[in-house]
């Protein structure tokens, strides 16, 4: 491929989701109210997770750690791609740029093993009822997040130091709605090889490692599950785990769908497609899921909301 010359980057231009003009402002409409739901929902279940005394349980302790984590890579990409779509030339600078991919990467690569930590503390709350309250101990709890998150933090720090510490040529249009690190990697000038190599072995050992924890112990649920007598037992035991479930499915499957599909039928407006739904529709989505399905939620929302009135009326 033929590279530009090299001059010093100051900034990227950010392409965005598309350049058709008829289509910037219904899409800017509609991304503006997934986000503020999103926004909205996340912070909403992350206060009602802290203050309400009913909710104050492992289980709501990784699930505000959850809501963290999409309210923080949507808010690392969404603000900035909402803008796209109001200016002419959405530009980025070369400092801030990095900084976006750094928090995004460690958003996302944390959601990653929250879930799987989510996965853990269903097995144990299904398999082992009776020391459910020993085994999953507040320690425990803020171990299973805490080393997460210093993972991911020298995970995303190496990332975007390997890339941003190379030469950039003198293109500097990103063909995405925000800093990621394949698209970053096709403007270098510099030898991609190691940064590559990098990038390919933190992701498929954070997608290996916590999709792994998520089946065994899925695995070990369904065996526990069969092995129930009673239908009740049975169904409010897949009620326990339902929620999870299908955060997992969703967000794991849409993973796999953009890094595992064939180079013939892998394009960049597939990858965009499939950013924009994990960037900002799947942390829409995860509260709603959560709120929707489970019965401590709702009734935590309804005291709050009347708590709310009362102040008010």
């Amino acid at each position: 491929m033929e590279k530009h010359n090299l001059t010093v980057v100051n900034e990227f231009i950010l392409m965005g989701i598309t350049n058709r003009p008829e289509l910037q402002a219904p899409l800017f409409g509609l991304f503006l109210i997934i986000y503020v739901v999103s926004v909205l929902g996340n912070l909403g279940m992350i206060i009602l997770t802290k203050v309400d005394s009913r909710l104050q349980t492992p289980m709501y302790f990784f699930l505000r750690n959850l809501a963290l984590t999409d309210f923080g890579y949507s808010t690392a990409v969404g603000p900035k791609m909402l803008l796209n779509f109001v200016v002419a030339q959405n530009t980025i600078s070369y400092y801030f740029c990095a900084t976006q991919l750094a928090f995004f990467l460690f958003f996302i690569g944390s959601e990653l093993f929250i879930l799987s930590a989510m996965a853990y503390d269903r097995y144990v709350a299904i398999c082992n009822p009776l020391l459910y309250t020993v085994i999953m101990s507040n320690r425990l709890c803020q171990l299973l997040v805490a080393i997460p998150y210093l993972y991911c933090i020298f995970m995303s720090l190496t990332v975007t130091i390997k890339i941003f510490t190379l030469s950039f040529c003198g293109y500097n249009v990103i063909n995405h709605f925000y800093c990621d690190c394949m698209p970053l990697i096709s403007l270098l000038c510099s030898d991609t090889h190691d940064a590559e190599l990098t990038i390919m072995i933190f992701a498929a050992f954070d997608l290996i490692s916590s999709l792994l924890i998520v089946l065994v112990s899925y695995l070990l649920i369904l065996l526990a599950i069969l092995r129930m007598k009673s239908a009740e037992g049975r169904r409010k035991a897949f009620s326990t785990c339902g929620s999870h479930l299908t955060v997992v499915i969703v967000f794991y499957g849409t993973l796999i769908f953009m890094y595992v599909q064939p180079k013939s039928s892998h394009s960049l407006d597939t990858d965009k497609v499939a950013s924009i739904f994990y960037t900002l529709v799947i942390p829409m989505l995860n509260p709603l899921i959560y709120s929707l399905r489970n019965k401590d939620v709702k009734f935590a929302l309804q005291g709050t909301w009347k708590k709310i009135c009362n102040i008010f009326s």
